[in-house]
Formats: C-alpha cells, sequence, structure tokens
C-alpha cells in the first residue's frame, strides 16, 4: 500500500469521487450553489459556518451509486479523471468561466444587488451543467481507451 503524501490523497480523492458520483449529491450540490451568497449577502459568520459545513459533507453524505448509468455519476466520474489528467481542453475554459461567473455573484451579492447577483449564479450553474456533460464524455472516451487496452 502507498503510504506517501500522494498516495494518502490519491485515495482520499478516490474515496470522495467515489461517493459523490451519487446523483443525489451531484444534484443536491449543484442546487445548493445560490446558497454561497447568503452569508455574503447577510455578513455572517454563522451562516458561512453552516454553508461550509454543508458543502463539505455533501460529496460523503450519499452513498456510492450502485453503477455510472446516471448522467451526473458520469460527470463526477469522469472529473475526477479530468483532474488526474489535466488536459488543456474545452472543459478547462468552462470551468474558469464557471468561476468568473461565481466570483461576479458574490460580488454582486456583497454589494447586494439582487439582480446581477441571481443572474451570475444563473449563469454559473447553466455553465457547470455544460461543463457536467464535457466530464461525461471525458468519462466516456476515458472508459473506452480502458476497454481497448485490456
Amino acid at each position: 500500500m502507498d503510504t506517501t503524501p500522494s498516495g494518502a490523497f490519491a485515495r482520499l480523492r478516490r474515496a470522495v469521487f467515489a461517493r459523490h458520483a451519487n446523483p443525489w449529491s451531484a444534484w443536491t450540490r449543484w442546487a445548493s450553489t445560490p446558497l454561497v451568497l447568503v452569508p455574503v449577502w447577510t455578513r455572517s459568520w454563522r451562516h458561512a459556518a453552516i454553508v461550509a459545513a454543508w458543502f463539505a459533507v455533501n460529496p460523503v453524505v450519499f452513498a456510492e451509486p450502485a453503477d455510472d448509468r446516471a448522467w451526473a455519476s458520469r460527470a463526477m466520474l469522469g472529473e475526477e479523471q479530468w483532474l488526474i489528467d489535466r488536459p488543456r481542453d474545452a472543459a478547462l475554459g468552462v470551468n474558469a468561466a464557471v468561476t468568473a461567473a461565481g466570483v461576479v455573484a458574490v460580488v454582486a451579492a456583497r454589494r447586494r444587488r439582487p439582480v446581477p447577483a441571481g443572474a451570475a449564479t444563473a449563469a454559473s450553474m447553466a455553465l457547470l451543467l455544460v461543463y457536467w456533460e464535457l466530464m461525461a464524455r471525458y468519462y466516456g472516451r476515458h472508459r473506452q481507451q480502458q476497454s481497448a487496452s485490456e
């Protein structure tokens, strides 16, 4: 067994993604995206702690899925592989756009501007679905390559 720090990190990443691949985990995390704005808007550390706790436990609170038939499962498993491989592809640009929209939403929430905050959050969530589609396709290609090499 690999006991190096990188080996321990790889095992932790695998354990988290194995459970986060449950569609309930993926979809509840996605639906929770607007919650990030609550502590920024209210300027409440208590709200920040609650939201942070939810985002920390969400990827591991659900059981591993029985299979990878669900689109959300394939997207999460594809993201895991994508993070390992680190390709410079369209998904990298979409991920950057998701992040940029999220930053705009947080800044708008800080300024208590509901329309820009809402619009940027909606854009971030829509772009995240595009990213998931790219991750599901990445997973499919990776599985095909694995099957071909066996």
